[in-house]
């Protein structure tokens, strides 16, 4: 069974893009163009389900839904 993950694109200031998964904990991938970004992202979002699978087997899971993005002037 397939999931579906949101991925948080941003490229920093050597143009380099960077993805962050904000559904799992510490789960981020760069690429230096947006496909090879996405293929690393897909290769992080595995190893990341891995040791979630890891850690529900020593009963420590912590659950993120995504909900969205918001913007805040200050």
């Amino acid at each position: 069974m397939k999931k579906a993950f949101h991925v948080i694109v941003e490229q920093d200031e050597d143009g380099v893009y960077i993805g962050k998964v904000p559904e799992l904990r510490g789960c981020i991938g760069q690429g230096s163009t947006l496909q090879e970004l996405m293929t690393n992202i897909k290769e992080a979002i595995e190893l990341c389900l891995e040791v979630e699978e890891q850690d529900k087997k020593k009963n420590f899971q912590e659950h993120f839904k995504f909900v969205g993005i918001k913007k805040v002037e200050v």
